[in-house]
Order: C-alpha cells, then sequence, then structure tokens
C-alpha cells in the first residue's frame, strides 16, 4: 500500500485504550483527562477485523499503544488474538512497564517480540515527579525480565531541560550494560509538552560521546521506527535518536495510526481522520472498509 509520495506503509501503530496509570508531565495532567466510556472503544473482535483489512493491503506490522495499553483489561488476549492474523509479522508494545510487572513471559507467549518501554530517569526522585507517582524500580525489574527472555527491548526518554537533563548519560549506559536500545525522542511542543524546554538531539548526542566516546554508526536492524543508532565501544546495545523536531524524518514516514475510538489517522499531529469504526459498525463490507483505507492512505 503506498501513498501519494510512494511510501510503502506497512506499520499501524494501535492505542487500544486513552487511559493510563501515570500522569507524565509532558503528557497530561495531574488530575488526569476525562476518559472514553468502555463502548466507545474499538471492541478486540472490530480491532482484528480491520487489522485482518489492514493486513490484505500490505499492513505488516503492529505497535499497540495508549495511553497505556495494559491498562486495558485483556491486553494480551488482544496480543494473542492479533499474532494469530497471518500476514503479521511483527507486533510490539509501547508501555510504561509497570503493569507488566510478573507478566512478561506471559507478554512472550502472547507474541508480542518487542517492547517500547517509557523511562525518562533512573533516579527514584526524579522518575517519581516525571510521572507523578511512579516507582523506577518496578520499571527496571520488568526491563531486566524481558532482557533475560531474550525480548527486543527498547527504551524511550524524552529530554526535558532542567527536570531530567543530567541523568541522560546514566540512562544510556543500560545498553552498555545489557543487550537493549536506549532511544532519546525529542519533546515535541505538543500538548502539555509545550510548557518544558526540550534538549536537542545533537546536545544529547554530545554528552554521551563525551561520557562514552564515539558513536559508530550501527547498521543492525532496529524495527521500522526513525530512529538513527550508534554504538560506543564496549556497548552489548546501542544508543538511537528521535530528533523529531530538529531532524525531520517525514519522508522516510511508513506507518498510519488508530485511535482507541477507531480513527483513523495518517499523522500523529492531525486532527482529522477516517471514522473506522462508524464503518465498522453500520454493515460496511471488509471491501468498503478497506477501500476507505486505501484512499485515505494515498493522500498521507
Amino acid at each position: 500500500m503506498r501513498d501519494m509520495h510512494g511510501r510503502e506503509i506497512e506499520y499501524v501503530r494501535l492505542s487500544i485504550t486513552d487511559r493510563c496509570n501515570l500522569r507524565c508531565v509532558y503528557c497530561m495532567p495531574e488530575g488526569g483527562v476525562q476518559t472514553l466510556r468502555h463502548e466507545e472503544l474499538l471492541s478486540f473482535e472490530e480491532i482484528v477485523r480491520m487489522l485482518r483489512v489492514m493486513t490484505s493491503l500490505g499492513i505488516r506490522a503492529v505497535r499497540l499503544t495508549g495511553g497505556e495499553p495494559m491498562a486495558r483489561r485483556g491486553c494480551l488476549t488482544l496480543a494473542k488474538m492479533i499474532r494469530d492474523i497471518p500476514d503479521i509479522s511483527h507486533l510490539a508494545m509501547t508501555t510504561n512497564g509497570i503493569l507488566l510487572k510478573g507478566r512478561v513471559r506471559e507478554a512472550a507467549d502472547a507474541g508480542i517480540d518487542r517492547l517500547n518501554i517509557s523511562l525518562d530517569t533512573l533516579d527514584a526522585e526524579t522518575y517519581r515527579r516525571m510521572t507523578r507517582g511512579g516507582d523506577v524500580a518496578d520499571v527496571l525489574a520488568v526491563i531486566r525480565e524481558a532482557a533475560d527472555r531474550g525480548l527486543k527491548v527498547h527504551i524511550n526518554a524524552v529530554p526535558v531541560r532542567g527536570v531530567n537533563d543530567a541523568s541522560l548519560v546514566q540512562l544510556a549506559a543500560l545498553a552498555r550494560d545489557l543487550p537493549l536500545d536506549v532511544r532519546f525522542i525529542e519533546l515535541m511542543p505538543v500538548g502539555y509538552g509545550k510548557a518544558l524546554s526540550p534538549v536537542p538531539t545533537e546536545d544529547v548526542r554530545a554528552a554521551i560521546e563525551d561520557a562514552f566516546g564515539p558513536l559508530s554508526p550501527d547498521p543492525a536492524p532496529h524495527g521500522m521506527g526513525p530512529a538513527v543508532y550508534g554504538k560506543p565501544a564496549g556497548f552489548q546495545g546501542s544508543v538511537g535518536f528521535i530528533g523529531a523536531v530538529s531532524h525531520a524524518f517525514c519522508g522516510g514516514c511508513n506507518r498510519i495510526r488508530v485511535t482507541p475510538e477507531g480513527i483513523l489517522k495518517l499523522c500523529l499531529n492531525h486532527r482529522e481522520g477516517v471514522d473506522l469504526r462508524a464503518l465498522l459498525r453500520c454493515g460496511a463490507s471488509d471491501a468498503e472498509i478497506g477501500e476507505a483505507v486505501r484512499q485515505a492512505v494515498l493522500r498521507k
């Protein structure tokens, strides 16, 4: 499935809930947000039907997100249902990790082959402040268990000036000690991130090279995202950078997004989209749903 720029669209980022057990400072207010009613969410059966249609158009990779996907009851049951779709070759989940404690084996058995774990600092107090209540020890326990079980692990960190920028080198050292990737994602000036100060990718890279020496380009496959990876000498894993603002990567975008209520979006920043839930619930055929997706992607 190609868009009007010739990009091959094969990856869907699927949000299955807007709920989260944390209140990260760049994501939502301390009191949380008004959440969707259960009946407003796509059901598991609707999600599977939608993905079967999408795979017929060329989608091969799925990443479960939220909110926090594990906050939706039955998340790992859904993962198994998705993995059973024949043409799905890659299933990942973005998570803060806390609700996965003690369930990493269950996630692996469900067919999840990569965890993108949000972790902005190793300092317990800074983590508590940034997440408004989280315990970093729980996240680290999940990371170590996932690495021990051979799951691919990406650590996603958002550097924020004056908040966690003093501990980024310590965070990068996880990739020295464990076979995983630590990725630094530039804070985007959207939503609650507008009130915070980003740390440019080049500044983060310079700090890491000062601490560990030059980053050699790492051409090994790391997934289907836009990160650029490097590897200091002696590291088991790699360090990645996603310059969401300073280094545009739209030209290579290969993904589409679906919100919890079934809105197909062609870009994270687009407000408008195609209401797939309405099509799924009004009796539209698979062919009609597929054509709606195909026409939307052509406009990406």
